[in-house]
């Protein structure tokens, strides 16, 4: 079972809200390409705010992440997408229930 995970809260800049959700959704197949991400999801809570939650065997992969291509990506589009900067939020993962 994955231990550790990130949350992260976005808030999408108003006009931006479709482009946000785009970003997310097309960052699918960068999470795939992550050998040390074991689980990722793109989260729409409202209109305007989304998340992303990942999960990690260990902190390695879950650094990797961090600073791999989609966070590269999400910051370098922060100014023209989000209303506030990422809230990175670091979670110890107690228990789970995944398929298979």
């Amino acid at each position: 079972m994955a231990k550790l995970a990130l949350f992260v809260r976005l808030h999408a800049k108003s006009g931006q809200e479709t482009a946000l959700a785009d970003f997310l959704a097309g960052a699918l197949p960068l999470a795939n390409a992550e050998s040390g991400t074991t689980s990722w999801f793109a989260l729409r809570f409202d209109a305007s705010t989304f998340g992303i939650f990942d999960t990690f065997d260990d902190d390695q992969g879950r650094q990797a992440h961090l600073s791999g291509p989609i966070a590269a990506a999400l910051m370098a589009n922060a100014e023209a997408l989000l209303s506030e900067p990422p809230k990175i939020e670091m979670v110890d993962l107690l228990a789970a229930k995944l398929p298979g």
